[in-house]
């Protein structure tokens, strides 16, 4: 069967990883621009031809409103333009901690997403590690979900750390650290946190004998920095040798980078999805940008993506 050509588009918040993929994918970035006007509404246009073309639309969405809007009008006007495909490459799913209703009066803000990308036309969506990996049945399009510990894993590995222990910053990461902890050779422990609002932790407790250890702490996000500091700095008061922290989306507001730079952590390792102009020099980053590629390239030769990544669930 005849392929369609593959043209690979960047939302205005993902240009500086677009550029990265199309690099490794080795085609040229396609030509958009967006016309704003006063009020600050906007409009993308697509200057090269899409027509019967499989299109994918890069745009990690932090900071999210404006940048998920700009990518539902993208994805509108290729289907406008007759596209053959339309695909969402969204390294960073925003609205991703919405995925439930954690309280009376309160919106599914994940799935109300998943339904204005539906609506404006996806046919399919390509992200990486989901705060909540249920949001993949939001969708009733096809959702390919990666996960960063293809790109920390290795990295790991390769620094060859002894008496190493993977730690879970919260509950909810439990599984996550097990997965790690199984693929590394490692014991566990479990951070146990207690809220009194949202980015706030009143109090935290360990679970297991982190005496002795070279902690590492793996989460999916890092937003104020306020959990996985105060694991940090929890570990190595129960006689932690070292802490280090991985996390694959780096929102990091607000307080995030103090917080991260008069922590306990030595190094917080992080990928490249949410840009940031400067970051504290604790923080070591990595690209994600040829597993993007690789993956699109996947899914537009119709190979299965899951053969050569290392899966956390």
């Amino acid at each position: 069967m005849e392929k369609h050509p593959i043209k690979i588009f960047t939302g205005t918040a993902t240009n500086y990883l677009t550029q990265k993929i199309v690099h490794h994918f080795g085609v040229d970035l396609g030509k958009t621009s967006v016309e704003r006007f006063s009020d600050g509404e906007f409009e993308p246009r697509f200057d090269d031809s899409v027509r019967g073309c499989d299109v994918y639309i890069v745009q990690s969405t932090f900071a999210p409103s404006d940048n998920f809007l700009e990518l539902l009008l993208m994805i509108d006007a290729a289907k406008r333009a007759s596209a053959w495909q339309v695909n969402a490459v969204i390294p960073y799913f925003g609205f991703a901690r919405q995925d439930r209703k954690s309280k009376s009066r309160v919106s599914i803000g994940a799935k109300l997403m998943a339904n204005l990308l539906s609506a404006a036309g996806v046919d399919r969506v390509i992200t990486m590690d989901l705060h909540a990996g249920q949001i993949q049945g939001f969708f009733d399009v096809p959702v390919d979900h990666l996960y960063a510990s293809s790109i920390f894993v290795p990295y790991l590995r390769n620094l060859h750390v002894p008496d190493l222990l993977i730690a879970a910053p919260d509950m909810g990461g439990t599984k996550r650290a097990k997965a790690y902890a199984k693929f590394l050779d490692a014991d566990i422990a479990i951070c146990h946190k207690t809220r009194t609002a949202a980015n706030v932790v009143d109090s935290m407790e360990i679970i297991g004998n982190v005496e002795g250890k070279n902690v590492i702490i793996v989460d999916d996000m890092i937003d104020t920095a306020g959990t996985i500091t105060m694991a940090a700095d929890l570990v190595m008061g129960k006689g932690a040798k070292s802490v280090r922290a991985i996390a694959t989306h780096a929102v990091c507001s607000g307080p995030a980078f103090e917080r991260i730079n008069n922590s306990a952590i030595d190094e917080l390792i992080i990928t490249d999805t949410i840009y940031h102009k400067e970051i504290p020099e604790k923080i070591k980053i990595l690209s994600c940008a040829e597993f993007l590629a690789d993956s699109i390239k996947k899914v537009y030769e119709n190979d299965s993506i899951s053969s050569n990544f290392i899966v956390i669930e």
